[in-house]
């Protein structure tokens, strides 16, 4: 099914002609995060596609223009990291070697890999966004656009160039910045050691714990904390004396266990003491700085939790380390050893490992500390550790030369315009988001690599002229070039300007940009902003809507914020849906090597787009919890959702079939006008149906989807197995035949209803049922259909403006285009509603069909405007001539009378995508009975409830059946719908009370141990004891006034579940079931009367399922045998047959004949069981 109407949207160009359809309405601007297309798409991205689609189909469908463009992230590591592995490259000396430009063709022909992959997957899940018109990084209009955003950066002098310790990569050979360094941390085992240094002017020595020896080398200073209590003692067993943190002494973890007696102290003091002490260096590679290194030096930031409570210092390797030392004088700003190359090897500085890689030294540097007799203990820790997120290789502190963005100086602007947007889940913003703007580090922006953005920073050799560029024809005109179009290195590198400082020629910094500030400024680069589109662009900025993953918190989302506080001092965007993770079933992370879930596109193919889409965006991920993914959730949703939707419209079509051929014409109903039926059923599910649009709207516009699909389950449950089940003889004709066309007026109309505001979540199933309804569905001459938004003309709803013959000046208003109506509103000064009319898709065939109720259905609430658009829309019609406003072009011409407008031959009702989700009529709306209809489906569920308890099959009549409720309304909402529950239960008679003290029945409460255990905790054991032994009365109370005072605590709303019992020692012929404020007393005596009609029922259900297996149909003429093999000694069936003839004969069309179908060709024949009897049943077709 999916399939063909992919092909359907293909063959009439769907989603374009869906745009042409709906330009001029107010535009929803929807930014869409780009992906890497170096890997296929997994559910991560099925998701938030989903999320996506979910979210812009229905701002298209309620009345808005959403451009939807695809974006693809084509720079950075990502990309760099495959070429390195294809060509063995291990550092930027072998990419200068091979040559950049060579070296950035090859990541330029990888970068679309698997784009089509991306596409197919995309398409076939349903989302409708535009590859054809898509951005991508690379392209040099996008890459001008980062050059301006980064520019008005710079020229607020929010941009500078130092020398910081950074999270650094040396697989990519770059540094990253803070947020990237937490995207993949996990445990690693690693060397933990504890190394003494031997004080100058004393024997002793200080003890420091660290976790990467390999930064010992490296290693000009100690630190203590000023204010804690350290140690002198002496180790009898080495016969030394050391320094340490005195809590770090004794315990799990620490230097010594717990009563070991070979320690001695000889001192106590506080860290102050130590200020200045120095020490022999540990290594000899830095002796250069021993006038100013080799001391103790005191910060806070030394913690007591782990460790020996003094810490190394290594200021080329560590943020703390080096702001301290450089404090302390011990390193400058220009003068910071660090003795590393970008691959992570030691330089000539230390001069034994020279060419060694770090951790491959860590072992190597042990063994000599050993023999050198400066270990004091070595072992193993497990702990976690940052990796490069995307080679996966462990991340080193390096200080390294870099330029950075403050974003230090705005984080009180970016917590501020956080607090400006809306998230769901909002706990996000408030929590995960706001804490890392609120401790937001300065950006290190710039990479050392290749294929990016480059940095428009052209300087001086001594760096003290800086000239920034913001566009190519800024470039052009300081350096004379003009034969720039492309703005890679390999073009720019050689580009040089002159000074105008008498310096010679200012040449461009060697790096590009981190990949982040380009996605982060994807909202202006897509659109070539302020270069081209500057109008459009501000008019809609900032984004109505954008989704990503949790994961972007600290990614995508961050640098969004940060680039547009820098540049508008405002948010980016109005709304966001943060998605949780999707886990394989185990709860792990999904991997193609474990194969531990299901291939996407297999569960697209064999389950169905609609159906994976329904059971994402109701999971914990669209709250931003972690999804366990389960096949079978998506199979579920098949069976719940799609199968009987599908029955209903299966079954809807039958019925219009038989209507047809008993009264000689196709059924078919009217859109525009209010079904008429009187029949409580009917109008039950219609207003059920109001209110299904008016929730799913409601619940749109928080951005709620996950509350969807449960109301959808429940209104599926609610149109097929109360309404059609309930409707089912009616629908066939049992009544009348004019009976059933108003039953399927009102279930066509329901179903047709359901297709289209369905739509933005079951694109294929939506389009599919809105194709096969088609056919069933007309527009009267007096009402119209505009941009597939019905509006209401019926004459017994409200007075039309136009009645009778058309007048000249209504014809020709009957042509205006929505553009024309809008020009009207203007001069009539009615602009306030120009939105309004043209979110409505309002045109002029409507304006002379228009009434009191259409504008109250739009939303034109108040009386007095209704009256004066009216009034004057009146006198427009009644003009002597045609009137004439300003006529704006539109595309889109009026197919043929009846005013459907077309594009490329393409009617506005050809799809369902095309076509507004209606709001709800308000003739239809009734929550009466919306409410009794609910109370009525709880009496029937308690009702069966007992029946299933007691083992009687609803086949059983049973004598009565009592409902007690003290809620107002109630018992007066059952009283109108007695009959449905009397067929439903199959009981005689009901009767219903207020007082429940005649039955002997008293209420017991049940604590719901769960939540109640979580939130009272150590308080739960006796609150669950006192509700246990709470009483009658005091549960009345509980039921009335929904709360009740629980030892010092409040309990309310479903903290206690209630329930009926018999009093003790009560024999009753009721028994009870409750729901809330709902009791249910179901008489369950049963006389031979009753057991003989059961029996009756029974024997035609036995007639049924055989007609079934024969295929034998309604309408087949046929003749049904039945021989008795063994009867019932209790209720003798053959007496039951003949008892009960009419009723029989009734329900199944024909008489029962006794005996063998003598001479006759069966066509179909069983041994059939009831209770104890057996029987032969034949079914000869005639």
């Amino acid at each position: 099914m999916e399939t063909e109407i992919l092909k359907l949207w293909t063959d009439m160009n769907a989603f374009q002609t869906s745009l042409e359809f709906s330009r001029g309405r107010p535009e929803y601007n929807f930014y869409d995060g780009p992906p890497f297309a170096t890997g296929t798409p997994h559910y991560g991205h099925l998701l938030a596609g989903t999320i996506k689609d979910v979210v812009t189909r229905f701002a298209h469908q309620t009345g808005h223009h959403v451009e939807r463009r695809f974006g693809w992230d084509t720079h950075g590591v990502p990309v760099e990291f495959e070429i390195d592995k294809k060509l063995g490259i291990s550092g930027s000396a072998d990419v200068e070697k091979m040559g950049i430009a060579k070296y950035n063709e090859e990541c330029r022909s990888i970068v679309m890999r698997y784009a089509d992959e991306w596409r197919y997957t995309v398409n076939r899940l349903g989302r409708w966004i535009d590859f054809d018109n898509d951005y991508k990084t690379l392209y040099p209009w996008f890459m001008e656009s980062v050059w301006w955003v980064f520019k008005q950066i710079f020229d607020k002098d929010m941009v500078y160039r130092g020398f910081k310790v950074m999270p650094f990569s040396t697989a990519l050979s770059t540094p990253l910045s803070n947020f990237e360094a937490n995207q993949d941390m996990h445990d690693v085992d690693d060397p933990a050691v504890t190394v003494s240094f031997k004080l100058v002017d004393e024997d002793a020595a200080f003890l420091a714990w660290t976790t990467t020896p390999w930064t010992l080398p490296s290693n000009l200073a100690l630190c203590v904390h000023p204010t804690l209590d350290y140690v002198k003692f002496r180790d009898t067993k080495r016969e030394r004396v050391y320094i340490a943190l005195k809590s770090r002494l004794f315990g799990k973890g620490c230097l010594y266990k717990e009563g070991d007696k070979s320690v001695e102290i000889i001192e106590e003091f506080k860290g102050e003491t130590l200020r200045g002490r120095r020490y022999e260096p540990l290594f000899p590679y830095f002796k250069r700085l021993e006038d100013r290194a080799f001391k103790v030096l005191v910060d806070t930031y030394v913690t007591d939790d782990s460790g020996t409570g003094i810490v190394h210092n290594a200021p080329g390797h560590g943020e703390d380390d080096y702001r301290v030392c450089l404090a302390a004088g011990v390193v400058t700003a220009t003068d910071i050893p660090c003795p590393l190359d970008d691959c992570g090897k030691y330089t000539d500085e230390v001069s034994d490992y020279k060419g060694m890689y770090i951790k491959d030294a860590d072992n190597v540097i042990i063994k000599r500390l050993k023999d050198e007799g400066k270990m004091f203990q070595a072992g193993r820790v497990k702990h976690a550790y940052a990796h490069c997120w995307r080679s996966g290789t462990p991340l080193v502190r390096k200080t390294v030369d870099s330029w950075f963005i403050r974003v230090e100086d705005i984080k009180d602007k970016l917590v501020q315009n956080n607090q400006n947007t809306y998230w769901v889940p909002q706990n996000i913003r408030d929590g995960r988001f706001h804490n890392w703007l609120a401790d937001a580090r300065d950006w290190a922006f710039s990479r050392n690599r290749f294929w990016g953005t480059p940095i428009p920073i052209w300087v001086s050799e001594d760096y003290e002229e800086v000239v920034c560029i913001g566009s190519i024809e800024e470039l052009k005109e300081l350096s004379g070039r003009t034969d720039i179009e492309d703005l890679h290195r390999e073009h720019l590198d050689d580009i040089t300007i002159p000074s105008k400082q008498g310096k010679g020629v200012l040449r461009r910094v060697p790096q590009v940009f981190d990949c982040w500030f380009e996605s982060g400024s994807m909202p202006y680069a897509q659109v070539h902003y302020p270069f081209e589109n500057k109008e459009r662009f501000e008019k809609n900025f900032p984004a109505d809507f954008i989704a990503e993953g949790v994961d972007q918190t600290r990614g995508w989302f961050y640098t969004l914020m940060v680039i547009s506080t820098l540049l508008f001092d405002q948010p980016p965007w109005k709304n966001l849906i943060v998605n949780g993770l999707v886990l394989a079933g185990d709860g792990k992370k999904m991997s193609k090597r474990l194969k531990n879930y299901p291939d996407p596109n297999l569960v697209l193919e064999e389950d169905g787009a609609d159906a994976l889409r329904l059971y994402l965006i109701t999971s914990p991920a669209v709250r931003a919890e972690n999804l366990r993914f389960e096949r079978k959730g998506v199979q579920a949703l098949i069976k719940d959702v799609f199968l009987p939707w599908l029955n209903a419209f299966r079954f809807f079509e039958q019925q219009a079939e038989r209507w047809k051929q008993a009264v000689g014409r196709p059924f078919t109903f009217d859109s525009a006008k209010a079904c008429p039926s009187t029949n409580k059923m009917d109008k039950w599910i219609l207003a059920f149906t109001q209110d299904l649009i008016r929730f799913v709207k409601q619940e749109m516009a928080a951005y709620r989807l996950y509350t969807v699909v449960p109301k959808l389950l429940s209104f599926v449950d609610n149109l097929t197995n109360w309404f059609i089940r309930f409707n089912r003889k009616r629908l066939k004709g049992a009544n009348s035949d004019d009976d059933a066309a108003l039953a399927l007026w009102a279930l066509g109309e329901v179903l047709m209803t359901m297709s289209v505001t369905m739509g933005p979540f079951t694109p294929f199933f939506a389009e599919w049922m809105y194709q096969h309804m088609r056919p069933f569905v007309v527009t009267a001459s007096a009402s119209t259909t505009t941009r597939g938004h019905k509006v209401s003309t019926s004459s017994d709803i409200a007075l039309t403006l136009h009645q009778g013959p058309m007048t000249a000046a209504a014809e020709a208003v009957a042509e205006w285009s929505l553009d024309n109506v809008n020009a009207w509103l203007s001069s009539n000064e009615l602009e306030d509603y120009q939105e309004l009319f043209a979110s409505n898709g309002l045109t002029g065939a409507d304006l002379v069909d228009l009434s009191h109720d259409d504008l109250l259905s739009m939303g034109v609430n108040r009386c007095t405007d209704r009256k004066r658009i009216l009034r004057a829309a009146r006198k427009l019609m009644q003009g002597s001539a045609p009137p004439s406003p300003r006529r704006v072009a539109t595309p889109a011409a009026a197919s043929g009378s009846d005013n459907v407008r077309t594009i490329n031959g393409v009617r506005e009702d050809a799809s369902v995508h095309f076509q507004l989700i209606p709001e709800p009529k308000s003739v239809y709306l009734d929550e009466t009975i919306v409410r009794a209809f609910e109370a009525m489906k709880r009496v029937v569920e308690a009702g069966r409830i007992v029946r299933e308890r007691e083992n009687i099959p609803i086949k059983y009549p049973l004598q009565e059946l009592v409902i007690v409720s003290k809620t107002p309304f109630l018992l007066d909402d059952i009283r109108h719908l007695e009959e449905y529950i009397l067929s439903e239960l199959n009981v005689q008679r009901i009767t219903l009370s207020a007082d429940e003290s005649p039955y002997n029945v008293t209420l017991k409460g049940q604590p719901d141990s769960r939540n109640l255990g979580v939130r009272f905790k150590n308080d739960y054991k006796a609150i669950h004891k006192a509700v246990i032994g709470l009483s009658h009365e005091a549960l009345q109370g509980y039921q009335t006034n929904g709360s009740i005072e629980v030892c010092g605590h409040t309990l309310s709303g479903t903290d206690i579940s209630l329930r009926y019992e018999f009093a003790a020692g009560t024999e009753s012929k009721y028994r009870a079931q409750t729901d809330n404020d709902i009791l249910v007393l179901l008489n369950v005596e049963q006389n031979r009367d009753m057991l003989e009609e059961g029996y009756a029922r029974e024997l035609v259900n036995r007639v049924q399922k055989l007609r079934k297996q024969g295929n034998i149909t309604p309408t087949d003429t046929i003749r049904v045998f039945f021989r008795m093999i063994q009867d019932d000694t209790e209720v003798q069936l053959a007496e039951v047959i003949k008892n009960r003839a009419a009723f029989i004969t009734e329900s199944v069309g024909f008489k029962l004949e006794e005996g063998a179908p003598e001479g006759l060709t069966v066509s179909v024949e069983g041994e059939q069981t009831i209770k104890n009897a057996k029987f032969q049943l034949a079914i000869v077709k005639l």
